[in-house]
Protein backbone atom coordinates (compact mmCIF):
# COMPACT_ATOMS: atom_id res chain seq x y z
CA UNK A 1 0.00 0.00 0.00
CA UNK A 2 1.27 3.82 -0.50
CA UNK A 3 0.31 6.10 1.08
CA UNK A 4 1.01 10.27 0.94
CA UNK A 5 0.57 10.91 4.36
CA UNK A 6 0.64 8.66 7.29
CA UNK A 7 -2.51 10.23 8.67
CA UNK A 8 -4.12 8.61 6.38
CA UNK A 9 -3.50 4.95 7.35
CA UNK A 10 -2.69 6.03 10.94
CA UNK A 11 -5.31 3.79 12.68
CA UNK A 12 -4.69 1.08 10.68
CA UNK A 13 -0.57 0.72 10.86
CA UNK A 14 -0.55 2.51 14.04
CA UNK A 15 0.56 -0.90 15.94
CA UNK A 16 2.57 -2.81 12.64
CA UNK A 17 6.62 -2.78 12.76
CA UNK A 18 7.93 0.08 11.77
CA UNK A 19 11.17 -0.73 9.53
CA UNK A 20 13.15 1.87 8.06
CA UNK A 21 15.02 1.05 4.85
CA UNK A 22 16.71 3.21 2.12
CA UNK A 23 16.31 2.86 -1.87
CA UNK A 24 17.86 5.16 -4.42
CA UNK A 25 19.42 7.38 -1.70
CA UNK A 26 16.11 7.97 0.60
CA UNK A 27 14.95 6.44 3.22
CA UNK A 28 11.63 5.64 3.90
CA UNK A 29 9.53 4.17 7.22
CA UNK A 30 7.80 0.91 5.99
CA UNK A 31 4.89 -0.43 8.24
CA UNK A 32 4.83 -4.51 8.27
CA UNK A 33 2.51 -6.57 9.35
CA UNK A 34 1.91 -10.15 7.61
CA UNK A 35 1.34 -10.38 3.82
CA UNK A 36 1.01 -6.31 4.00
CA UNK A 37 3.34 -3.45 3.93
CA UNK A 38 2.58 0.30 3.85
CA UNK A 39 4.78 3.01 2.74
CA UNK A 40 3.76 6.99 3.28
CA UNK A 41 5.73 8.66 0.24
CA UNK A 42 4.83 12.37 0.81
CA UNK A 43 2.44 14.45 -1.29
CA UNK A 44 2.20 14.52 -5.30
CA UNK A 45 2.85 12.27 -8.03
CA UNK A 46 6.86 12.65 -7.86
CA UNK A 47 6.50 11.42 -4.43
CA UNK A 48 4.40 8.70 -5.07
CA UNK A 49 6.46 7.61 -7.86
CA UNK A 50 9.42 7.37 -5.96
CA UNK A 51 7.97 5.29 -3.07
CA UNK A 52 5.99 3.51 -5.26
CA UNK A 53 9.91 1.98 -6.67
CA UNK A 54 10.72 1.91 -2.99
CA UNK A 55 7.81 -0.79 -1.95
CA UNK A 56 8.47 -2.85 -5.32
CA UNK A 57 12.11 -3.23 -4.70
CA UNK A 58 12.56 -3.96 -1.51
CA UNK A 59 9.47 -6.08 -1.11
CA UNK A 60 8.45 -7.40 -4.17
CA UNK A 61 4.73 -7.00 -4.00
CA UNK A 62 2.11 -8.94 -5.67
CA UNK A 63 -0.40 -6.28 -5.70
CA UNK A 64 0.47 -2.41 -5.83
CA UNK A 65 -2.61 -0.07 -4.00
CA UNK A 66 -2.46 3.33 -3.93
CA UNK A 67 -4.36 4.22 -0.34
CA UNK A 68 -5.57 7.51 1.11
CA UNK A 69 -7.54 10.38 0.30
CA UNK A 70 -9.01 11.95 -2.49
CA UNK A 71 -11.40 14.74 -3.06
CA UNK A 72 -15.30 14.69 -4.63
CA UNK A 73 -16.18 15.66 -7.70
CA UNK A 74 -19.25 13.78 -7.54
CA UNK A 75 -21.60 16.09 -6.18
CA UNK A 76 -23.15 13.19 -4.44
CA UNK A 77 -19.92 11.42 -2.63
CA UNK A 78 -19.87 12.67 1.32
CA UNK A 79 -17.39 12.33 3.79
CA UNK A 80 -16.16 9.03 4.72
CA UNK A 81 -17.52 7.45 1.54
CA UNK A 82 -14.91 4.79 -0.10
CA UNK A 83 -14.20 4.89 -3.54
CA UNK A 84 -12.34 2.02 -5.88
CA UNK A 85 -12.21 3.29 -9.31
CA UNK A 86 -11.82 1.31 -12.34
CA UNK A 87 -9.85 3.61 -13.96
CA UNK A 88 -7.04 6.09 -12.53
CA UNK A 89 -5.87 9.07 -15.29
CA UNK A 90 -3.29 10.80 -15.44
CA UNK A 91 -4.44 14.66 -15.97
CA UNK A 92 -0.75 15.60 -16.96
CA UNK A 93 -0.91 13.46 -19.93
CA UNK A 94 -4.23 11.96 -20.61
CA UNK A 95 -3.25 8.08 -19.44
CA UNK A 96 -5.34 5.30 -17.93
CA UNK A 97 -4.73 2.75 -15.87
CA UNK A 98 -7.69 -0.11 -15.57
CA UNK A 99 -7.49 -1.53 -11.63
CA UNK A 100 -9.58 -4.46 -13.28
CA UNK A 101 -12.02 -3.79 -10.50
CA UNK A 102 -14.04 -1.31 -8.67
CA UNK A 103 -16.40 1.91 -11.17
CA UNK A 104 -15.87 4.81 -12.13
CA UNK A 105 -13.07 6.91 -12.53
CA UNK A 106 -10.07 8.53 -10.14
CA UNK A 107 -8.08 11.26 -11.72
CA UNK A 108 -4.58 12.22 -10.70
CA UNK A 109 -3.93 16.19 -10.34
CA UNK A 110 -0.72 17.29 -9.81
CA UNK A 111 -2.13 20.31 -7.48
CA UNK A 112 -4.44 20.82 -4.54
CA UNK A 113 -7.89 21.04 -5.91
CA UNK A 114 -10.03 23.82 -4.83
CA UNK A 115 -13.39 24.24 -6.15
CA UNK A 116 -13.27 25.52 -9.31
CA UNK A 117 -10.80 23.23 -10.26
CA UNK A 118 -12.77 20.22 -9.50
CA UNK A 119 -15.53 21.30 -11.26
CA UNK A 120 -13.12 21.75 -14.55
CA UNK A 121 -12.08 18.06 -14.04
CA UNK A 122 -15.24 16.60 -13.38
CA UNK A 123 -15.95 18.49 -17.03
CA UNK A 124 -13.16 17.69 -18.79
CA UNK A 125 -12.73 13.37 -17.47
CA UNK A 126 -16.00 12.71 -16.23
CA UNK A 127 -14.36 11.52 -12.99
CA UNK A 128 -16.36 11.01 -10.15
CA UNK A 129 -13.08 11.99 -7.50
CA UNK A 130 -9.46 13.40 -7.58
CA UNK A 131 -6.26 12.80 -6.16
CA UNK A 132 -2.54 13.24 -6.48
CA UNK A 133 -0.89 10.48 -6.58
CA UNK A 134 -2.45 7.64 -7.76
CA UNK A 135 -1.51 7.53 -11.34
CA UNK A 136 2.01 7.87 -10.35
CA UNK A 137 1.64 4.61 -8.35
CA UNK A 138 -0.31 2.96 -11.26
CA UNK A 139 2.74 3.89 -13.61
CA UNK A 140 5.13 2.24 -11.01
CA UNK A 141 3.28 -0.92 -11.07
CA UNK A 142 2.97 -0.92 -14.61
CA UNK A 143 6.66 -0.61 -15.38
CA UNK A 144 7.28 -3.80 -13.14
CA UNK A 145 4.26 -5.68 -14.70
CA UNK A 146 2.17 -5.90 -11.19
CA UNK A 147 -1.22 -5.88 -10.34
CA UNK A 148 -2.37 -1.85 -9.55
CA UNK A 149 -5.58 -1.33 -7.55
CA UNK A 150 -6.73 2.08 -5.41
CA UNK A 151 -9.03 2.70 -3.03
CA UNK A 152 -9.63 6.51 -1.61
CA UNK A 153 -12.06 7.93 1.02
CA UNK A 154 -13.69 11.22 0.60
CA UNK A 155 -12.35 13.59 2.97
CA UNK A 156 -14.04 16.67 1.27
CA UNK A 157 -16.37 17.05 -0.62
CA UNK A 158 -16.84 18.85 -4.11
CA UNK A 159 -18.15 22.32 -2.44
CA UNK A 160 -15.44 22.12 -0.05
CA UNK A 161 -13.31 25.49 -0.05
CA UNK A 162 -9.67 24.15 0.81
CA UNK A 163 -7.85 26.42 2.99
CA UNK A 164 -4.34 27.39 0.79
CA UNK A 165 -1.80 25.13 1.43
CA UNK A 166 0.00 23.96 -1.90
CA UNK A 167 3.28 26.31 -0.25
CA UNK A 168 2.95 24.17 2.33
CA UNK A 169 4.55 20.87 0.71
CA UNK A 170 7.60 20.55 0.63
CA UNK A 171 9.65 19.37 -2.32
CA UNK A 172 10.48 16.05 -1.43
CA UNK A 173 6.48 15.55 -0.91
CA UNK A 174 6.42 16.29 2.99
CA UNK A 175 3.31 19.09 4.22
CA UNK A 176 5.31 21.09 6.83
CA UNK A 177 2.27 21.01 9.38
CA UNK A 178 3.65 23.49 11.58
CA UNK A 179 4.09 26.01 9.22
CA UNK A 180 0.76 25.51 7.96
CA UNK A 181 -0.77 25.87 11.74
CA UNK A 182 1.49 28.92 12.34
CA UNK A 183 0.08 30.25 9.11
CA UNK A 184 -3.51 29.64 9.91
CA UNK A 185 -3.56 30.51 13.80
CA UNK A 186 -2.60 34.23 12.38
CA UNK A 187 -5.67 34.14 10.06
CA UNK A 188 -9.07 33.74 11.80
CA UNK A 189 -10.97 34.17 8.74
CA UNK A 190 -9.94 30.28 7.83
CA UNK A 191 -10.17 28.48 11.17
CA UNK A 192 -13.48 27.17 9.90
CA UNK A 193 -12.27 25.87 7.20
CA UNK A 194 -9.47 24.86 8.76
CA UNK A 195 -11.15 22.90 11.41
CA UNK A 196 -13.84 21.54 9.53
CA UNK A 197 -11.22 19.70 6.97
CA UNK A 198 -8.93 18.29 10.03
CA UNK A 199 -12.39 16.89 11.16
CA UNK A 200 -13.20 15.42 7.77
CA UNK A 201 -9.99 13.92 7.53
CA UNK A 202 -9.78 12.26 10.61
CA UNK A 203 -13.51 10.83 9.77
CA UNK A 204 -12.25 9.78 6.69
CA UNK A 205 -8.79 7.97 7.84
CA UNK A 206 -10.68 5.96 10.35
CA UNK A 207 -13.46 4.49 7.36
CA UNK A 208 -10.50 3.85 4.79
CA UNK A 209 -8.39 2.17 7.63
CA UNK A 210 -12.04 -0.08 8.76
CA UNK A 211 -12.38 -1.06 5.44
CA UNK A 212 -8.34 -2.09 4.86
CA UNK A 213 -8.60 -4.15 7.98
CA UNK A 214 -11.64 -6.03 6.94
CA UNK A 215 -10.00 -6.84 3.93
CA UNK A 216 -6.63 -7.47 4.58
CA UNK A 217 -7.16 -10.57 2.50
CA UNK A 218 -7.48 -9.26 -0.99
CA UNK A 219 -3.41 -7.72 -0.13
CA UNK A 220 -1.62 -11.10 -1.45
CA UNK A 221 2.33 -9.91 -1.53
CA UNK A 222 5.56 -11.94 -2.26
CA UNK A 223 7.71 -12.26 0.86
CA UNK A 224 11.37 -10.43 0.11
CA UNK A 225 12.40 -13.07 2.87
CA UNK A 226 11.07 -16.13 0.91
CA UNK A 227 10.45 -15.22 -2.28
CA UNK A 228 6.73 -17.12 -2.44
CA UNK A 229 3.20 -15.79 -2.76
CA UNK A 230 1.90 -15.80 0.52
Amino acid sequence: MVAALEREIWPLVRHWHVSGREYSGRRFRFFESENRVAVCGGIGPQAARRAAEAIIALYRPALVQSVGFAGALDTSLRVGELFEPRQVVDASDGSRADTGSGSGILVSFSSVAGRDQKSRLATAYQAQAVDMEAAAVAKGAEAHGLRFAAVKVISDDSTFAMPAMERFIANDGDFRSSAFALHAAMRPWVWGSVFRLARNSARASHRLCEYLSRNAGDLTTVSERGGSQQ
